[in-house]
């Protein structure tokens, strides 16, 4: 289903408030990225992934925080 213009930005209103005093990147982020997807009506674990495995260019490996496949990608 496809929230209206007016849902979505009611959604975002209540997310900036309810995140205005986060301070705790590490212990946070998971809720933070599932509200922010859920502004838009999206349930973050359908298309996106946490800490998704990675092969950097100086042959190591790593991980990014949050990762949708041709969207978007979060250091």
């Amino acid at each position: 289903m496809r929230l209206s213009w007016n849902e979505a930005r009611a959604r975002a209103a209540t997310f900036a408030g309810d995140w205005k005093d986060a301070a705790y990147e590490k212990g946070e982020t998971q809720s933070f990225y599932n509200a922010f997807f859920d502004v838009f009506g999206v349930r973050r674990r359908n298309v996106a992934r946490y800490e998704q495995h990675v092969a950097k260019l100086d042959n190591r490996s790593g991980f990014i925080d949050l990762f949708w496949l041709g969207v978007l990608l979060v250091e």
